[in-house]
Formats: structure tokens, sequence, C-alpha cells
């Protein structure tokens, strides 16, 4: 029989984390119904309780069916409707149709979710390290879904007209519009970029190997972009110069019919946005949210200023508190806040950087199939840092690599701008 003084504390503190994980992805989705679980309001989004079941068939079939003697599937037809893109792990539901799983039930998601959870904590001290990093790695891997549990949860109810709000907001209370934007010099000449291995905390794989950039003389901004300046952006014209556009996002403006970030409606006069919190006025004084590559990139144009690199974002980062600002901490309303002072790196919007999102050099994809995690998706996307107000927070760090195609804007999305020196 084990006992209190068998257990190592690193698979303790790993119990302790996974079950925290586990707890707030379920706190997550407490005001949903079945119904507000099951719909998938475009291709880009997945329903909340495909989140939920994806997750699970995550720690199911990478820990306790690959690791664990004598584990049964908690349902055999699961895995079929659950895999993301595990090309390694066969066929499987079409992600545009997710929408159309009305079976199984939440409750019977929420049934797996706690079967998965109590075969793991069971099993857990007695896998070996390696193993336990598999864990760990679906901790994060969870921890990234809880975000787009939220974001994805917001478009879905953003097409509703009833435009519900899905948590109370809390109560506005009037925030001086932030200081003009003032400049950060940044480092120049050689740099080190990413993370090293073996690393003695979690890093994605994506974030190494660790290597050296050069920098030439630039300035990053002090703070990210406002609302209130780009409702001037807007006033002036910014959706209707193409002169301040890249040819692929002037093309998707004139087709989309583009004209404000996305959940931005004009009401009597004035910006109202949509969030959790349903349909309000749009804060001049917080960072703009949910908007593109495009958008991001054209604003710079227009300010006569430019995306800064990832590499001069990571450089500025480094050393600053990953854990601060505004981040994702219980199941409540999010959005972003007016910043109050100093240069924050971290929380709010993710901010777009002006760099492909590529492999750095050395890359090497890990094997089997969690080697499909990140690798295969390097290629016409852009990349982020920073996290959001939906980033669960202790998830990111400046090394952190985000990626999303250019013309994506359901995320938490902003712009910090750079400039040469």
């Amino acid at each position: 029989m084990r006992t209190e003084r068998d257990v190592n504390p690193a698979s303790s503190a790993l119990a302790s984390r996974f079950a925290a994980v586990r707890a707030l992805s379920a706190d997550l989705v407490a005001p949903l119904s079945d119904a507000d679980a099951t719909i998938q309001s475009m291709d880009d989004a997945s329903p909340a309780k495909w989140h939920l079941a994806h997750t699970s068939w995550f720690f199911e079939t990478f820990v306790l069916r690959d690791h664990v003697p004598g584990y049964r599937l908690f349902d055999e037809r699961w895995p079929f409707l659950f895999n993301s893109y595990y090309e390694a792990e066969g066929r499987r539901h079409a992600r545009p149709r997710r929408g159309m799983l009305s079976r199984p039930s939440l409750a019977e998601i929420l049934d797996y979710r706690e079967a998965v959870n109590a075969a793991l904590l069971a099993a857990l001290p007695d896998l070996p390290p390696a193993v336990q990093t598999l864990v760990e790695l679906g901790c994060h891997h969870e921890e990234q879904h809880q975000e787009l549990l939220l974001t994805d949860i917001l478009h879905h109810f953003s097409v509703n007209p009833l435009e519900s709000a899905i948590w109370s907001g809390d109560p506005k209370v009037p925030v001086a519009m932030p200081a003009p934007i003032g400049w950060i010099e940044g480092a120049v000449g050689p740099v080190e970029i990413g993370c090293g291995q073996p690393s003695s905390s979690f890093t994605f794989d994506c974030e190494g190997p660790r290597h050296t950039e050069l920098l030439h003389p630039h300035a990053l901004a002090d703070r990210t972009v406002t609302n209130g300046e780009w409702a001037t952006f807007i006033a002036d014209g910014g959706y209707r110069d193409p002169r301040h556009w890249l040819a692929d996002g002037w093309a998707w403006v004139q087709t989309e019919g583009i004209g404000s970030p996305l959940y931005w409606k004009q009401c009597d006069g004035g910006w109202t946005r949509f969030g959790l919190d349903g349909r309000r006025p749009v804060d001049p004084a917080a960072p703009v949210t949910h908007v593109s590559f495009f958008e991001a990139d054209a604003y710079a144009s227009w300010a006569g200023a430019r995306l800064p690199t990832e590499f001069e974002w990571e450089a500025a980062a480094s050393g600053r508190d990953p854990n601060g600002g505004n981040q994702l901490d219980r199941a409540s309303a999010v959005e972003p806040r007016p910043a109050n002072g100093g240069p924050a790196f971290f929380g709010d919007v993710w901010e777009w950087t002006g760099s492909a999102y590529r492999p750095y050099p050395g890359f090497r994809a890990a094997e089997g199939a969690v080697g499909e995690y990140n690798g295969k998706f390097m290629s016409g996307q852009f990349v982020l840092r920073g996290g959001s107000c939906a980033t669960p927070r202790g998830h990111v760090r400046a090394s952190y690599r985000n990626f999303f195609y250019p013309h994506q804007r359901w995320q938490f999305t902003g712009v910090r701008l750079a400039k040469d020196l």
C-alpha cells in the first residue's frame, strides 16, 4: 500500500496543477446550457463541449491509453470525434462540422472528464518522468484551450441577435486617457532569443532552440494602441485608404466589408463593443482588441511606425514579470483594461509582430504524434507575443510564441508599435 512517505513531491505538485487546470475548464462552462455548448459559429471556432472533450481525449490517448496497463477507453467511438489534427491518430470528424455533434451531451462529456481525471490521478504517482512530462504538456495544452473556449464562446454569442451576456461585468469606473505613447529604446546587436534545452521550466518546442539574432537600432512603444486612438484611425479614413494596406489586407477589407475591429458597432454616434459581459460602450482608454494582422499593419503604417519583430519584442520583455498584468484567474467576464502605469508587456491583448511563424535554427519536432503539436503549422501565419486577458495566469513567458493567420481576429489581439532609430 502506498503511503504519504512514498509520494514523490514532484508528482504531488503535478497532481495539484492537473486538478486546478481541469477544474477551471469546468468552471468556465458552468453558465452554459447544452445548446450553448454545442453551437459552432464559424470554422475557426469549436463548440465548448468539444474543447472539454478534446482536452480529455489528449490525456486519455497520450497518457492513459499509451502508458497505463489495462486502461480501457471511456468510449471507443469518441477518439474519432475529439481528435483535432493528429494524423498519426487516424481519421477524425471534420472540423467545420463539430457543431453538428448534438450527441454526446454536455453532461456525458463532463462525466467523461471526471472519469479521465480519476484514472490519471490514480496512475500519476507511478508514471515515469517522461510520461509525467506528457501530463505537464497536457496541462499547458488545456490552458490554451481555455483561452480558445472563451474566445469561441464570445464569437458564438456575438452572432445571436440577443447579444446575451455570459457573465456580468464589473461596474465601469471612468479612467483617464493614457499619456501619449512613449518609446523604449531596444537592445542593439546580437541577442539571445528563445529557450535553451534542457529548460528549468516548461516551454513548447517551438520556443527553441536558443539562438542568436542581430537587432538594429529601434524602439518599442511603452504601451499598446488604445480604442480611442483606433477610433481616430477609423475617422481619418484608415479603412478606406489603400495606401496603408498590404495587398492581401486590402483585398480582405474590400471582400469582407471590414470597417472596424470585430464586435464594434456604431450606435447613436458612438462606438460600442460586444463582450462576454454583453454590449457596452467602447472604453477609449482600454487597449484595442480583436484586430487582425492586416489591420495592425495598416494602423502602424498610418501612424508612421511599424510592427515589432518577435525578436525585438522578446528582448524588450525578457526580465519583466510574465505573471503581471490583466490575465485569466477565474471564470468571469474578461476584457482588456486600461494600463495602470508602466510598460506592461504581458496580459490584456496578444500583440501582433511582423514576424512570420517559422522554425528557429536547429528546430526538430518531437517523435510521435505529439510532434505534430506545433511544427507542422509553421506556414503562412504570424507570431503574437505577451498573452491576453483570456490567457490563464502563469501560462506565458517572454519566449512564448502564439500564431494565427493574418486575417484572424476573434482572439484578444492588439497592437504595440515599433520604429527604427
